[in-house]
């Protein structure tokens, strides 16, 4: 699983609260506030645009996602977070084996009928009305931005039409703006202009053109829709379904090989010795130093029952040749499972992700912890992305006996619901709940509803702040899909959580991360300010109940 974080407004609202308090000295307070964040947005954007000189995309999305979320107002973040993304997309498509496939395979005519089922899509079910001029426009700059990427250059330009690649999307600007676009089928006429006009101009693929304008109109929505290329779309359901054949280790790309961040109990890797904290410098002989996660990623895939070698250098630079033969690995979405305090019968666990699993597997963990003694619980979600939104409904349901969960609105009325508790089978034992800045969309479902019903208390800094519902869209005529924002999830008193998050009953800022992300296997109070401040609060909580039999549902 790969985010770019991918897993993205604090300063603002931290100034305007200081202000209000100490009003004697508002003015004066305002202008240093307002010149420390103009200074901080001028340093990003140096840092940014230095990373875009250097082509790392990835590094530099990353970057403006974090202070688009630190500053929302500062508009100049938001486009270069929207520009940046362009030239990411791009190099992500073209490192990825299936969309080549899927681009050589389709004809102009076929890429176009595609691209008028995606418009079809967009206007059927996502969250907003769209403007198609918009759409348009989009997909152009998305061309705009692909000329400019040598991996689309090397697949789509001769060499000798390099040099006219501006002046051609200069031209096409000027010549749609002159046309009347109102609806899907004058987006998907200009689509197909642009094709045939950059095909004659630059001796570019046309069916290469329809892919921008196709990816511009998608991913350009928000931060969260996209188009799906057939291997993306296939790790998207092996994330639901939490399973997926490889090798069972999640990645973080550096300058120095690729750090090992965590390692997939009972997986191929683990099995053969990889670690926490090592480094992959070399695949099956290619040297990794230079590459980006995605395309790591591509060189570790391949069929189930077959081998992969790579050159590993461990924590204490140590160097090892290993093979690993892939299968499927069954990624656990609970982990951690242990009495952490056997007195006091305090229990936890963690949870990593939100798949279909996830209750089941949490039923298991809490019969666990039953047995060995628990009268309390910890349940911890930092770092969790998410996932399904069922899937929070039905671990919040563990625990709240009664009450709404989580209610979602989109503009199409199919898109609204709401989800309430059922007293059957609750487990009513003291609880807390970690959360921190990486604790995004289904998570935080979870954790809203629990401070919502006053059913325990949230622990850590604010979270994430996704607030959106994807739909996954399969597209007719290729292994592809779509990934549409339909609808946005507010919590039970009705708050939206976009771009809000969850604010904690009790903020702990941890003062230390683990070394490159890695993740702890075992819960250590001792190192963990934030689980030691649960720790207390649960030992504190005077609200103790016996803890009640698990009925079945």
């Amino acid at each position: 699983m790969h985010r770019v974080k991918t897993g993205i407004f604090r300063a603002c609202f931290a100034i305007g609260a200081l202000l209000w308090a100490a009003g004697a000295f508002s003015q004066q307070t305002a202008v240093i506030s307002i010149s420390a964040q103009t200074q901080a947005v001028d340093d990003v954007l140096r840092r940014g645009r230095q990373l875009e000189l250097e082509r790392r995309w990835g590094d530099a999305l990353t970057q403006y996602e974090d202070a688009v979320r630190q500053f929302p107002g500062e508009t100049i973040l938001q486009r270069r977070y929207d520009a940046t993304r362009l030239h990411y997309d791009v190099q992500r498509r073209y490192a990825d084996r299936s969309f080549n496939e899927v681009l050589l395979k389709l004809s102009l005519d076929r890429s176009l009928d595609l691209y008028s089922q995606v418009l079809l899509k967009i206007e059927s079910h996502y969250v907003d009305a769209q403007d198609w001029r918009a759409i348009a426009d989009r997909g152009l700059s998305g061309f705009e931005a692909a000329l400019n990427e040598p991996s689309f250059l090397d697949h789509n330009v001769p060499q000798a039409n390099r040099a006219s690649t501006t002046q051609c999307v200069r031209e096409l600007r000027n010549i749609l703006s002159t046309r009347d676009i109102g609806s899907r089928q004058d987006v998907r006429d200009a689509a197909a202009f642009s094709a045939n006009y950059a095909s004659r101009r630059l001796g570019t693929p046309a069916t290469a053109v329809v892919f921008e304008y196709l990816c511009g109109a998608t991913n350009g929505l928000d931060q969260y829709s996209a188009y799906l290329t057939p291997d993306q779309l296939s790790e998207v359901y092996s994330q639901i379904e939490g399973n997926f054949v490889g090798v069972g280790i999640e990645l973080k790309s550096q300058g120095t090989g690729l750090s090992i961040v965590r390692v997939i109990p009972g997986s191929p890797a683990e099995e053969s010795g990889v670690r926490a904290g090592d480094r992959i410098v070399a695949v099956d002989g290619t040297d990794t130093t230079k590459l980006s996660n995605d395309q790591a990623a591509n060189l570790l895939q391949g069929e189930e029952g077959s081998t992969v070698t790579f050159s590993v250098i461990g924590s204490d630079n140590s160097h090892r040749q290993m093979s690993v033969r892939r299968r499927r690995v069954d990624v656990p979405s609970v982990d951690q499972v242990a009495i952490i305090d056997k007195e006091r019968g305090i229990g936890y666990c963690r949870l990593t992700c939100f798949q279909k699993t996830t209750a089941r597997d949490l039923d298991v963990a809490l019969w666990k912890l039953n047995r060995e003694g628990m009268r309390s619980l910890i349940i911890d979600v930092r770092g969790n992305p998410g996932g399904l939104l069922m899937s929070a409904v039905d671990v919040a349901d563990r625990f709240i006996d009664s009450g709404l969960i989580v209610s979602t609105k989109g503009r199409n009325p199919q898109e609204d619901a709401s989800f309430s508790a059922h007293a059957e089978g609750t487990w009513r034992m003291p609880l807390a709940v970690i959360v921190d800045q990486d604790s995004a969309s289904a998570a935080e479902i979870f954790s809203g509803a629990v401070k919502d019903s006053h059913r325990g208390t949230v622990i850590g800094v604010r979270s994430y702040g996704k607030g959106s519902v994807q739909g996954i869209f399969p597209l007719e005529g290729t292994n592809a899909g779509l990934r549409l924002t339909t609808a946005k999830f507010y919590s039970p008193t009705g708050k939206p959580y976009s771009h809000v998050g969850v604010e904690p009953d009790v903020v702990v800022r941890q003062a230390a991360k683990p070394i490159d992300g890695q993740i702890a296997t075992t819960p250590n109070s001792a190192d963990d300010q934030t689980l030691a401040t649960a720790m207390s609060v649960i030992r504190g909580d005077n609200r103790s109940t016996p803890l009640q039999a698990r009925s079945t549902r």
